[in-house]
């Protein structure tokens, strides 16, 4: 008994003077933090002294919830992190004792985490929830004294969210813990989502300890908090303690950070010192250094280079390798390109310091230090010698093309703080100087401008061809690391050949041609994790339109942000619209976004938004293609208003443009049939035509899938892509034929699956074929012959193209020799993208209370101008079809755009060398003829002409008249008064 009395008098003492040592050494603000976990306390309280035999000490193990007491060890934290790397943090705590723990040399730490983050669905649901009056009444008050500035009427929105991410977070944390939150949240969505600060202590102890906040708008997904340490550690700040939550504002997830550090050389960290301006560099690349790139791992966690110059060299990579990749693959592939960079880090450094001495707008002297060092990176890059003749050859090239990028790049955002992604405008003169060698598989024209773009997800490239210049923004989806190497190879050619056919479609518009598109890396998410891959997207999409604002906003011609050296100093009037994978939301973002930041277009940035024309609710583009169609069956002495016949389609009926092409159809011809339908999940083939009345039923609504097997006819059947089973190893694909005793339901192979699927778009026979979706080249020249049946006839007698490239050039060659009528994507599907231009304009010249009011008839207005420049193309097309016997549709369409083309851009030359010209009366008269009714009509619109930059009543002109000399034109007549007018200046009468 005496011994066991003792004992227990033994165990109460060292718990009395552990919680006595606890309450000594760790932070008041620990044992409120803690406070809802009391078992935890308890347990660290009696077992503190088990850390001199062990490393770390169970607290709590929960499915949401792990509390850990350890030894402070370098590397104890991230080893954690690296344990909990695939499980979401949605609140970590982390804090140290002032002391070391008694019998040993090392501080107490403390590591909290919980896993319970809300989703947006949460969030969204919860919108009505009240927070408790008394909590509000107290935070209130916090925010009022500690943070006066912040603004107080969205403080009960901010509060909820909060509430609804972490009610107990709320509940026990001090009122002032609370404020520093929301401010954090509003400060973050301030900033466009990225914002850092730092505060100094103001407890009087005499410890140069500092806050760092730290918020992060949709931050990266895995091992974020692990990089933000490891920032801290490579920058000697260490971290004391930490309050990290991660949650959901109902649209994309928000870090919020607030970190307690001090110097290891004692000095206090403050804003505006060396120390924080790197901290501010490091902590805003987070944003777009992958922690799973080489650079990341070979030069920056072994210290041989900065994140920022990790972040380049990752940037150098991707430029060179798309670049060099798309003509010669196997020479300069991912793996070849990245590896010249790690195999050489001194001359990646060398090239980030030729980059920094062209850019970094503190440098002084920049041009003569510029000078000097290219001197020396260019002498490096030719010297390149290891005796290795073939790799030598290889890497001498991809370091004279980065070499090429830095000095043909005319401004970039890189030195911009509050950034998401990289943003490069290049001379686009910098292909000759690559040579043909790596240009030979382009169109042969040269861009008017170049921009790269990279982020921690991705890349891509936006390419114009001309000053003014509209096109849409693909984001292509790399799943697997063999898609991502697929499409980086290819990107940019596929870039610059739909941003050609884009100008020669634009020939009817002020503006030219362009086109942005993305590669988004999400290969290493799993199946499950789709709500990820969004986040990661519009990630990708906010941070490019970011960035691309941080150069393309100016003022007088001059990049607005003082961080961004330019030396283009011109104004550059883009603009985007809605192309693969982007969402409605992001489209109003951007205009948003764009109108915040004062770009010279406003939301006029973005077509197809809220306060615009909707490509899909008004079926523009389905507008002309259904209005080529109509012309060219005609043609083939078929009324598809009153005659019977069939047609083929890829996309399917909730796509804009087949599911519009569909709609106008069911409309207007009563006999059609449709027997061929392929989207992304799912086939239908009928011989009869699929039933107007189901198709009717889920038109623009939902996807082929959807399309009742019920209502096939007798011989019709449907494969179905979704819904797919497996059996074994086996991945087994629905198949649905109507016989005619009723349905029959048989389960098919992937290879079975796969050939049928792509051979029906080539063997189902139809008067008329319109590809309205899929991937471009479907149809190429390895495969065209398949286009024909058995007996060497066509399976269709026209094609419509609705969609992009659908057919490579040389395919089109072969199926207009057998015969086929081919419209081919740069006059058949222009409609939509006159549409988005008309749209601009609105924005331009209509307040967005006039455009909402008036906004039908404007739509009514240009979907007669739609018709009427489809119309006029088409029936030219034809026309000198007939004129030149032999001639290809699809040559006719090129000749009139380089026609059309050619035109504008002396006609725009010309009136911008004249602008007095623009709005004398005969020239008002052509602007006024190219623009909707409602604006000619209406003289408070009609005065608004001198609003508009003069760059824009040039364009205006230039594409009214040098559109109306080639439709409306007669060649005979004009070359004779152009010889009568140069008789009469020549040889004036006596």
């Amino acid at each position: 008994m005496n011994a066991a009395g003792t004992t227990g008098r033994t165990h109460a003492a060292e718990r009395a003077e552990n919680r006595q040592w606890l309450r000594e050494q760790m932070n008041p603000y620990f044992f409120i933090a803690m406070k809802d976990e009391p078992e935890a306390l308890a347990v660290l309280t009696r077992e503190l002294g088990m850390l001199r035999r062990n490393r770390r000490l169970i607290l709590a193990d929960r499915d949401k919830a792990l509390i850990m007491a350890m030894v402070d060890q370098p590397g104890s934290l991230y080893d954690t992190l690296r344990r909990l790397q695939e499980r979401e943090i949605s609140y970590a705590m982390i804090a140290h004792s002032d002391d070391p723990i008694p019998g040993l040399d090392q501080n107490l730490e403390i590591q909290r985490f919980e896993f319970d983050r809300k989703t947006n669905e949460d969030i969204l649901a919860g919108r009505d929830v009240q927070v408790p009056p008394g909590i509000r009444r107290t935070v209130t008050a916090a925010v009022r004294k500690y943070y006066p500035d912040l603004n107080l009427a969205g403080l009960d929105r901010l509060l909820r969210i909060l509430w609804l991410n972490n009610e107990n977070y709320v509940r026990i944390s001090p009122p002032r813990r609370v404020a520093q939150a929301l401010r954090l949240l509003q400060e973050g969505n301030r900033c466009g989502g990225l914002y850092l600060d730092v505060e100094e202590r103001e407890d009087g102890t005499g410890v140069n300890e500092s806050r760092v906040f730290f918020a992060v708008g949709n931050p990266p997904q895995k091992e974020f908090l692990l990089q933000v340490m490891e920032v801290s550690n490579r920058l000697d700040l260490g971290v004391n303690r930490a309050y990290c939550l991660t949650i959901s504002n109902g649209i994309h997830p928000y870090f919020l950070g607030t970190f307690y550090v001090r110097r290891r050389d004692g000095e206090v960290l403050q804003r505006g010192s060396e120390l924080f301006g790197r901290l501010q560099r490091e902590l805003s690349n987070t944003q777009l250094l992958a922690t799973r790139s080489h650079a990341y791992r070979e030069f920056v966690i072994t210290g041989h280079m900065s994140g920022e110059d990790a972040t380049l060299t990752n940037a150098f990579i991707a430029f060179c390798h798309s670049n060099l990749a798309h003509n010669q693959p196997d020479r300069f592939g991912l793996d070849d390109v990245r590896g010249a960079f790690l195999a050489h880090p001194e001359i990646a450094l060398q090239l980030a310091k030729l980059f920094r001495a062209r850019f970094d707008p503190a440098a002084e002297d920049r041009a003569a230090l510029y000078e000097r060092v290219l001197a020396e990176t260019r002498h490096e890059v030719a010297e390149y010698n290891t005796g290795h003749r073939y790799l030598d050859e290889v890497r001498r090239t991809i370091f004279h093309c980065c070499l090429i990028f830095i000095t043909r790049t005319l401004k970039t955002n890189f030195f911009v703080l509050e950034k998401q992604a990289l943003a490069f405008r290049l001379d686009p003169t910098y292909l000759t100087e690559l040579g043909t060698d790596f240009t030979a598989d382009l169109p042969p024209a040269m861009p008017f401008r170049v921009t790269f773009f990279f982020s921690r997800f991705g890349f891509g490239y936006h390419i114009g061809f001309s000053d003014i210049a509209r096109g849409g923004w693909r984001t292509v989806i790399c799943r697997t690391p063999d898609d991502l190497i697929i499409n980086a190879n290819t990107l940019f050619r596929e870039n610059f050949v739909l941003a050609h056919t884009q100008h020669l479609k634009n020939k009817d518009i002020y503006e030219g041609g362009s086109k942005l598109v993305v590669a988004l890396d999400v290969s290493d998410l799993k199946a499950q994790d789709r709500p990820l891959e969004t986040w990661r997207l519009y990630k990708l999409q906010y941070g490019i339109t970011a960035a691309f604002l941080d150069i393309f906003t100016t003022d007088n011609g001059v990049a607005r942000h003082p961080a961004v050296v330019d030396y283009y100093r011109e104004d550059e009037p883009i603009e985007l619209g809605p192309d693969e994978n982007m969402h409605d939301n992001m489209i109003e973002t951007i205009a948003s976004m764009s109108k915040r930041r004062g770009y010279m277009l406003g939301i006029g940035i973005m077509s197809s938004k809220r306060v615009g024309i909707n490509h899909k609710k008004y079926g523009v583009t389905s507008t002309g293609v259904v209005a080529f169609a109509e012309i060219t069956m005609a043609e083939l002495g078929i009324d598809i208003r009153r005659d019977p016949f069939t047609v083929k389609f890829t996309g399917g009926p909730n796509g804009d443009v087949a599911g519009n092409a569909m709609r106008i159809m069911l409309e207007r011809c009563p006999k059609v049939k449709i027997g061929l339908i392929l989207d992304g999940t799912a086939a239908l083939c009928d011989p009869e035509g699929a039933d107007h009345g189901e198709l009717g039923r889920i038109m623009l609504k939902e996807d082929l899938d959807a399309f009742d097997p019920a209502a096939l006819h007798p011989g019709g059947f449907m494969l179905f892509r979704t819904g797919s089973r497996r059996e074994g190893l086996r991945e087994l694909f629905r198949r649905v034929t109507r016989a005619d005793a009723g349905l029959v339901e048989e389960w098919i192979s992937l290879d079975e699956f796969s050939k049928e699927f792509g051979d029906l778009v080539f063997s189902v026979p139809a008067d008329l074929f319109i590809p309205a979706g899929g991937r471009p080249e479907t149809i190429d020249k390895d495969n065209w012959d398949r286009f024909l049946l058995p007996d060497g006839t066509p399976s269709a007698r026209a094609i419509v193209e609705g969609a992009n490239s659908f057919i490579s050039p040389a395919a089109r060659v072969e199926l207009q020799k057998k015969g086929i009528i081919v419209m081919r994507d740069a006059s058949a599907n222009k409609c939509g993208v006159i549409s988005s231009s008309y749209e601009i304009i609105a924005n331009l010249l209509l307040t967005e209370k006039e455009f909402m009011e008036y906004k039908e008839r404007y739509v009514a207005d240009v979907l007669r101008i739609l018709e009427k420049r489809a119309g006029d193309e088409a029936r030219l097309i034809l026309k000198r079809r007939r004129e030149q016997p032999g001639a290809l549709c699809t040559e006719i369409s090129d000749s009139l755009s380089t026609e059309i083309n050619a035109n504008y851009a002396r006609l725009f030359r010309f009136f911008q060398a004249r602008p007095e010209l623009c709005l004398q009366p005969l020239y008002r008269r052509a602007i006024l003829a190219h623009l909707p009714k409602i604006i000619v009509a209406e003289p408070r619109f009609r005065r608004r002409l001198a609003q508009l930059p003069q760059k824009y009543l040039s364009a205006i002109l230039a594409a009214e008249i040098g559109s109306s000399m080639v439709y409306r034109g007669d060649r005979e007549t004009e070359f004779e008064d152009m010889i009568r007018l140069h008789l009469m200046r020549s040889f004036p009468t006596a």
